[in-house]
């Protein structure tokens, strides 16, 4: 599935909900049905800088495609990686560095979270997209 059909999906799933406690509820679910990162990726170097909460995110190449993991000692910041990690995992590094990311404002998720958590969710996009340009590199220089 590609990455615009994954956020429409989330679009709609959010618009489900009409109160944002009922939204935090959804935002918080997802984060339970997170994949687990493997215990030895959970290191200082998997770290997001900028989150005030602990993020680890790990990615691997696979088939082609980049597949995520990711882990957070908070439950709403797990929620929002594992929201990342369900539309850029298993997609190609291309698709993922020119991924637009517009789908965060339709759900309404900037404008209702702490400027903390907005900038640590800025943080997980742009490192994610970090991981991506470089998978994409090598694959550039294979050819």
């Amino acid at each position: 599935m590609t990455i615009e059909k994954i956020q429409y999906e989330l679009i709609d799933e959010f618009a489900l909900f009409d109160d944002w406690m009922d939204k935090y509820q959804h935002l918080i679910d997802l984060g339970k049905s997170l994949p687990l990162i493997d215990q030895s990726a959970k290191i200082d170097d998997k770290l997001i800088k900028g989150c005030q909460s602990k993020v680890w995110l790990d990615a691997q190449m696979v088939n082609d495609d980049v597949v995520f993991t990711a882990d957070s000692d908070a439950i709403i910041t797990k929620g929002l990686i594992a929201i990342l990690v369900r539309v850029f995992s298993r997609q190609s590094p291309k698709s993922i560095v020119h991924a637009d990311t517009n789908f965060i404002d339709e759900i309404g998720l900037k404008e209702h979270l702490s400027p903390t958590r907005a900038n640590g969710l800025v943080s997980m996009i742009k490192q994610m997209k970090l991981y991506a340009l470089a998978y994409q590199a090598q694959l550039n220089y294979k050819e």
